[in-house]
């Protein structure tokens, strides 16, 4: 079967996507690894509607009503390699089974690089945390940390404070610029020098962080701005321009969520330097319409 539109990728943004992509009566193909990148966390916060539902039951019943169109697919599986074929494009799987479509949307997503020390990985998207509108509302007034990873972790440590007392662990990074010392200063933050060996707590519960010189600091949350990475190399491999973000790579994109090759979308993570669930969505939106618009009126795509 040679579908409307395959997405590459069945988290929030492709799930909308496909979503507005099926009301316009497309046949869809969703190709879904089963790996979230939110998928670490117990809930999720700030979407309107679902605020404080866990991640999964939020993406099972966004499923659920995807499937309910008569014209669509989700395919479990991974992409592994995508290749423009004719007027359309060619998916093959993991598996080795093959998809064909007229559009092809990007959605796979992006992963976070952690940093290497004892206690942090089992804690992420529990009480190691990025963004503090998706989960500070739930330590406010508690102690939070910054681990300082990259010059926009300076950024966290100004912002922060807003949520609760805050220390910044430069662990070894550069010290920030004057105007940012005062800025922090201003806010009562504290800096600590010394470099982070390990995070202590009962199960994924964070109690402190430990430092190289022995001290324990007290820190119910600790916030890092991990770098990140595209989940895959397809966007570089069909030829999609790619940028430098802050944090990692991103794909270009227009206002439409168009690449830089024609007939191909990206959307959610991989586009955009400020990530949340809600945004993804929108992504996801303005692609699938937009698509859906190319289907119908190719001279204008």
């Amino acid at each position: 079967m040679n579908h409307d539109a395959i997405i590459i990728g069945g988290s929030f943004a492709g799930l909308a996507a496909a979503t507005y992509l099926a009301r316009g009566r497309s046949t869809v193909a969703v190709i879904d690894a089963g790996a979230p990148r939110n998928r670490f966390a117990a809930h999720s916060h700030g979407l309107i509607g679902h605020d404080g539902a866990a991640p999964g039951d939020i993406l099972q019943q966004a499923r659920d009503q995807l499937l309910a169109y008569p014209t669509t697919s989700v395919v479990a599986g991974e992409a592994v390699r995508a290749e423009q074929r004719g007027d359309g494009f060619a998916v093959t799987l993991g598996s080795g089974a093959e998809l064909t479509g007229k559009r092809l949307i990007l959605a796979f997503g992006i992963s976070d690089i952690l940093p290497d020390v004892p206690g942090l990985k089992e804690r992420w998207g529990k009480t190691v945390i990025h963004c503090p509108y998706c989960h500070g509302f739930e330590f406010s007034g508690r102690q939070l940390g910054v681990l300082a990873m990259s010059p926009m972790s300076s950024h966290q440590a100004m912002l922060i404070p807003n949520w609760g007392p805050t220390t910044f662990f430069l662990n070894g990074q550069p010290e920030p610029d004057e105007a940012t010392m005062a800025e922090v200063t201003r806010q009562n933050v504290t800096i600590e020098r010394s470099p982070v060996v390990a995070l202590h707590g009962d199960g994924t519960d964070l109690a402190a962080v430990e430092l190289a010189d022995g001290r324990r600091v007290p820190i119910d949350a600790l916030y890092i701005g991990a770098p990140t990475r595209l989940n895959s190399p397809l966007a570089e491999a069909l030829g999609c321009a790619i940028d430098d973000g802050p944090l990692g790579k991103m794909v270009r994109t227009d206002a439409m969520k168009l690449t830089t090759v024609p007939n191909v979308w990206a959307v959610g993570d991989i586009t955009r330097a400020f990530h949340n669930v809600t945004s993804a969505a929108a992504d996801g939106v303005m692609a699938g319409t937009a698509a859906h618009r190319s289907l119908l009126f190719p001279a204008y795509a």
